[in-house]
């Protein structure tokens, strides 16, 4: 008699253990419990200890912390019939976490599918040069058109970022020549420009000196110093034009007469007598 006893104490016990077991939750911080008791909602649950009615009440939790959904690379066709594999980042948190569990059956896998169907659509409507250079704009008309989506169920989109662009290797080939092109372009510009300064201070330096006959024995001295300092072969005589200037415009009036003259002899007439 004592041990049937015992048994049914440790038989109640453990039934006791299942019973707590089943009716007792923990649910951390950063979750929300949604509880249906026969299927109606009651009030969200936790954080904490979470008393629960075994088999009458049942307990979906709800993660509230940011979850990253990475986007499989989709095939779209750019505005300018440029063909692209991209793929994208899509970081967002549930805020109502009962419309998270009454207004779509897996908000997760809906979330990708909306997103998808998004970066397709945006991404179509754009060229290619526009999702290179500037998408950080595109990210944001995705971050904005996928909220609104997904704001009746209760999931805030934060961020979408779009992480690579697959372009066929042909137009690979084809961007660098147009790069390579553009490059050469700026250099000759470049180029023109210093020429163009260069020429314009060469002409105001000329312009300065022609102003100064000494300015100019000056410079004829330097251009002699870095002659003699290349150590080569070449010897130079320099002639002051303030010297030999006088002996130039001494013999200059007597060499113009004679060639007058001898411009003139073929035109004299000579008496036979």
């Amino acid at each position: 008699m004592p041990t049937t006893w015992l048994i049914i104490v440790l038989v109640l016990l453990l039934l006791g253990g299942i019973l707590l077991r089943l009716s007792l939750r923990i649910i951390t911080e950063y979750e929300r419990g949604v509880v249906f008791r026969l299927g109606r909602l009651r009030p969200v649950a936790g954080p904490g200890l979470v008393a629960l009615v075994p088999v009458l009440d049942r307990l979906e939790r709800v993660d509230m912390r940011v979850v990253t959904l990475t986007i499989p690379p989709q095939e779209i066709i750019t505005r300018d019939n440029v063909p692209a594999r991209v793929n994208a980042v899509v970081l967002f948190r549930v805020v109502d976490a009962v419309k998270a569990i009454m207004e779509v059956e897996n908000f997760a896998v809906a979330t990708s599918q909306i997103s998808q169907t998004t970066l397709r659509s945006v991404l179509g409507r754009a060229e290619l040069d526009q999702i290179l250079a500037h998408r950080e704009d595109l990210n944001e008309e995705l971050a904005k058109i996928i909220a609104q989506q997904t704001e009746p169920w209760g999931v805030n989109v934060e961020v979408v970022e779009v992480k690579d662009v697959e372009i066929p290797e042909q137009m690979q080939r084809a961007m660098a020549r147009e790069a390579e092109a553009e490059r050469e372009r700026r250099a000759k510009v470049i180029s023109a420009r210093g020429e163009l300064q260069a020429s314009t201070e060469l002409r105001d330096a000329a312009n300065t000196l022609s102003q100064s006959p000494a300015s100019l024995q000056l410079r004829d001295r330097q251009t002699l110093l870095e002659l003699g300092a290349d150590q080569n072969s070449t010897v130079v005589f320099p002639l002051p034009m303030d010297l030999i200037g006088p002996l130039l415009s001494r013999f200059a009036p007597e060499q113009v007469p004679a060639a007058t003259e001898v411009a003139k002899a073929p035109n004299e007439v000579v008496d036979p007598t």
